[in-house]
């Protein structure tokens, strides 16, 4: 999957944002039962944890991403967190809090649907957002420039390895969509009644600022893309695929860690018979 993953200096412009995979939903069928056995071995095993982060433009699709691969695994065993904007009790603690104490368990999936990148990518696009979080250095919109903006991706550089030097497993996607699509998805909630709900005035008021949402999804891409924390740029404007790159990158992941259940104990092993002839004697 290096194909898609950020190893350098990247441009999303010059990065495709469409390819079609034929039988993309048989393969996405056969990759998430994996995914499904994968995450019970490692529950069991209970060493790991791992972090799903998913970015895109409005209507790129990480609802029906997370819904379609997921699919196969148990309720129990992944946990998906949508952030929206920050509530009163969020605001008193900084930034990173809401994220921490979301973080998925050893043996569970997380999934940051809409991540701590907000951060430095919403609030970027409008800085006057920052003032809500009343950093006591923050005066005026002036401190609120690049070196802020730098400065706090390395802050999340380090959360990030903070976490995976103690066994979060990080995969960051970010579902890259042409603006064009953007426009067809958009019209699709408007003329299917069925999906008028989907629809804010307000996606039209950010589809404005397309082209500065992609400056800062470059910028951070480029600055925040680790070994211990890597993201991988997928083309969006198919959805079958691109749910189905995501699986298969998350699958070949996860099978280098070879997890395995644990053994039972050998005090029990060698009791296994004792134990299922006092099950089958019972009255």
């Amino acid at each position: 999957m290096n194909k898609y993953k950020v190893t350098g200096t990247i441009k999303l412009n010059e990065l495709e944002t469409k390819e079609v995979e034929k039988k993309a939903k048989k393969k996405l069928k056969a990759i998430r039962k994996k995914i499904s056995e994968i995450q019970e071995a490692m529950y069991a095993e209970g060493e790991y944890a791992v972090l799903i982060c998913l970015q895109g433009m409005d209507t790129s699709g990480k609802d029906s991403l997370i819904r379609e691969v997921f699919k196969n695994v148990s309720a129990q065993g992944v946990v998906v967190h949508s952030f929206k904007v920050p509530t009163e009790l969020e605001l008193k603690h900084d930034y990173l809090w809401r994220h921490y104490i979301a973080l998925p368990a050893k043996g569970k999936i997380g999934v940051f649907n809409r991540t701590h990148y907000e951060n430095v990518l919403v609030t970027r696009v409008h800085p006057e957002y920052i003032f809500g979080e009343k950093i006591p250095s923050v005066k005026s919109l002036d401190d609120l420039n690049d070196d802020f903006y730098k400065n706090r991706m390395e802050e999340i550089n380090n959360f990030e390895k903070f976490i995976s030097d103690n066994g979060t497993i990080i995969l960051k996607f970010f579902l890259n969509l042409s603006k064009e699509e953007q426009k067809n998805r958009l019209l699709r909630r408007l003329r299917l009644k069925e999906k008028n709900w989907k629809f804010s005035p307000s996606d039209l008021k950010e589809r404005k600022l397309w082209d500065k949402y992609q400056f800062c999804y470059q910028d951070l891409l480029n600055k925040t893309s680790k070994e211990n924390a890597p993201w991988y740029v997928i083309p969006a404007d198919d959805k079958p695929t691109a749910r189905l790159i995501v699986a298969e990158t998350i699958y070949k992941t996860l099978k280098q860690y070879n997890f395995k259940e644990p053994e039972l104990p050998k005090k029990y092993k060698i009791e296994i018979e004792n134990y299922k002839a006092q099950l089958e004697g019972e009255k």
